[in-house]
């Protein structure tokens, strides 16, 4: 049975917010339909996305949009068309959902992970390597220098790798001499990352999402509105976070908000996956057959998602 509640808070959410129909799809693959074999029909994907407002014609011209910027692939079998994934789209897809799923530990040993960018760059190349970057959560000390807090070397290797820059700029791996913090670590932090208005963005996601939790509590959710919330809410998380690098205890202000964003959004998405993802199955089948149940790396999310008893359907794969 639906809920009159949730089936509220949808409708003002849609109505109230400017939701890029890319963006949206690509949350939708990236946070279910990767984790249940990767491919869906052009047809199931239309219909699938119809509650969110998307037309026919919307879905299709960003599909056709998606594919030309490298996040989607398509097949056909006959007539029907599908899409997946592509190959440079999970890559950039990855650290963002690891930052999402999986975030780094608080240690630290002071190392900071350095990118110099040469003058004689192009604009369009370097404009791109920035937004990769800044996605992974470096910032900006000028045009020409970004920087991170961190001892993962890996994602910046990665990053250029996959920009095929890795020989065009100058990655360096640097440590301070006194310590990991002080008083000039600190500056640099504020004038590196605007951590207040990072924080009002957490404070806004909060008070829009709490009431959900007890509308959740309430009784089981109708499948196709624990999809809807659960698409919404990591959407926006993911949203939300990109603009978060993500730093180092050490480095951060107590009491972050961001820890309680993750909180909530944690306590929401244990609430929904299983009926969200009974509403995808439902939905959507691939050229193989149904979907298959959710891969093994999916219940390791926000740490550890219950798992369902042996022997049903959600627990093979």
């Amino acid at each position: 049975m639906k809920s009159r509640v949730i089936e509220r808070w949808v409708e003002a959410h849609l109505a109230g917010r400017r939701i890029s129909a890319n963006s949206l799809i690509i949350s939708v693959y990236g946070d279910l339909i990767a984790v249940h074999g990767g491919v869906v029909w052009l047809a199931d994907l239309i219909r699938l996305m119809a509650p969110f407002g998307l037309n026919e014609r919307v879905v299709r011209t960003s599909v056709y949009r998606l594919v030309q910027d490298d996040w989607l692939e398509s097949g056909q079998v006959g007539r029907r068309s599908y899409y997946r994934l592509a190959a440079s789209g999970m890559r950039r897809f990855a650290p963002a959902w690891r930052r999402i799923f999986e975030p780094e530990g608080e240690g630290w040993s002071g190392t900071w992970q350095v990118v110099m960018l040469p003058s004689a760059l192009e604009a369009r190349v370097a404009d791109n390597l920035r937004r990769e970057l800044s996605w992974a959560g470096y910032g900006a000390l000028n045009a020409g220098v970004l920087l991170r807090p961190t001892d993962d070397a890996s994602t910046l290797r990665n990053i250029l790798d996959g920009c095929s820059l890795r020989d065009r700029v100058v990655p360096l791996t640097a440590r301070g001499l006194d310590g990991v913090t002080g008083a000039a670590t600190d500056e640099l932090v504020r004038e590196c990352w605007d951590l207040q208005a990072i924080a009002a963005t957490y404070d806004a996601f909060i008070e829009h999402f709490r009431p959900l939790l007890r509308a959740f509590g309430a009784g089981e959710v109708e499948p196709q509105q624990a999809f809807l919330v659960q698409t919404l809410l990591m959407h926006e998380f993911r949203r939300v976070l990109l603009h978060d690098p993500q730093l180092p205890v050490q480095v951060m202000p107590n009491r972050w908000r961001g820890d309680a964003a993750r909180e909530l959004c944690a306590r929401l998405y244990r609430l929904s996956w299983r009926a969200a993802c009974r509403h995808l199955q439902a939905s959507c089948a691939s050229p193989e057959g149904p979907l298959p149940a959710p891969s093994a790396q999916f219940f390791r999310r926000f740490g550890g998602l219950e798992l369902p008893p042996a022997g049903t359907d959600e627990a093979e794969g």
